[in-house]
């Protein structure tokens, strides 16, 4: 587990000063939308309650090769082809037409802001926007900068993005659990070794969601997560643990938002959890954190480089969220379902659903939600043009 190493009392010295882009959140989106602005010119500040790569707050796993793609294939823990799903009345085995990778957190985070370029980097907590923001719907001044307050000082730049996770800081409608579209995770690190990657979708784990365990080289990530946030899940956690004769070590969890949000509110950028890139049913948001993050960072080098200003990229990062809004409700819409099957009937049509050709349709279409081709896209650096489809 991660050990805590941002600076306090004394060592948080002021901090202020202005930028031409800052991104708020050092995670999966965060460094993702910075990889994006390297060798623009720009100036870039990314922000974070947390050193690079301090904690770690999911599973960490990834279709491998997003992970390729984007230059991270180094901290692959353990590789799977294969998941194996437990239910009360049978078990079944799905060979997936992809592969599936588990990371290690802090070296990930560290190869992509090896990627950031002249990026700089601090720690301080992102407490507010200082002062009105537009209102929604309204024209922005372009030579309006924002200030953000943090428990270090002010900072100022022209583009703002918030990569904060589902609290959404910088934006005017924040989620407060248990209220709200978020799910909520759990899970414990215990050491071991396994071989196969699994998943529990039993009543009697969870009401309403699924339990795991993700063999990570020298540890097995265990855990429980729920749909329904009103349920706590530490003693499913505990239990499942026990099941697999593991100690509850080493608990992380978070808050999972399971519904698509606006990715642009008066001005700021919004990408990963605070916009809710987390897909519904199966709550990866590791991928769609690093597509979502590329989009808005092609968006930003757009106007950073004069190619267009900041009134269209908002527009446009705008309208390639929306055009997945559908996709996200389906899913959506099947997490609703699940837990409406009859038990009895949930593993006969897990056994159909294992079929070679459905778990091959289905899992590229799934894949193709956030495709992997789109970290390797030729992109506005390199072709000179408008990076995002408007």
């Amino acid at each position: 587990m991660p050990v805590r190493k941002t600076k306090r009392g004394d060592q948080r010295t002021p901090l202020d000063g202005s930028w031409d882009v800052l991104v708020c959140g050092a995670s999966f989106a965060g460094l993702s939308v910075a990889r994006e602005l390297a060798g623009s010119g720009a100036r870039v500040l990314v922000v974070d309650r947390y050193e690079i790569g301090e904690r770690q707050t999911s599973a960490c796993g990834a279709p491998t090769e997003w992970l390729a793609n984007m230059g991270v294939a180094d901290s692959i823990l353990q590789t799977f082809q294969e998941i194996d799903f437990h239910t009360q009345h049978g078990d079944s085995v799905m060979r997936l037409p992809w592969s599936f990778s588990i990371f290690d957190y802090p070296q990930l985070c560290g190869l992509l802001w090896e990627q950031c370029g002249e990026a700089e980097f601090e720690t301080a907590k992102i407490e507010r926007l200082a002062g009105p923001s537009p209102a929604p719907g309204t024209s922005i001044d372009p030579s309006h900068t924002f200030e953000v307050e943090t428990d270090r000082g002010v900072l100022s730049a022209p583009l703002v993005v918030d990569c904060l996770g589902w609290r959404r800081v910088l934006g005017a409608d924040g989620y407060q659990p248990p209220d709200g579209p978020l799910s909520r995770g759990l899970e414990v690190h215990p050491r071991g070794r396994g071989d196969r990657m699994e998943i529990w979708i039993e009543r009697n784990v969870v009401p309403a969601g699924y339990g795991w365990s993700f063999p990570a080289g020298d540890e097995l990530r265990v855990g429980v997560g729920s749909f329904d946030p009103r349920f706590h899940v530490k003693q499913p956690t505990v239990e499942l643990a026990a099941r697999l004769d593991l100690p509850p070590d080493g608990y992380q969890g978070n808050w999972i938002p399971h519904r698509l949000r606006e990715a642009t509110e008066g001005g700021v950028f919004f990408c990963g959890d605070s916009a809710g890139h987390c897909l519904p049913l199966t709550a990866e948001g590791i991928r769609t954190a690093f597509y979502f993050g590329i989009a808005a960072g092609r968006e930003l080098r757009g106007v950073v480089e004069g190619r267009i200003d900041r009134a269209e990229a908002l527009r446009r990062y705008a309208v390639f969220n929306a055009a997945h809004r559908w996709k996200f409700e389906w899913m959506l819409r099947v997490q609703r379902l699940i837990p409406r099957v009859p038990p009895r009937l949930l593993a006969p049509a897990l056994r159909t659903m294992s079929s070679e050709a459905f778990v091959r349709w289905s899992f590229n279409h799934y894949l193709d939600i956030a495709p992997p081709s789109f970290a390797t896209a030729t992109s506005a650096r390199a072709a000179g043009r408008d990076p995002v489809p408007a």
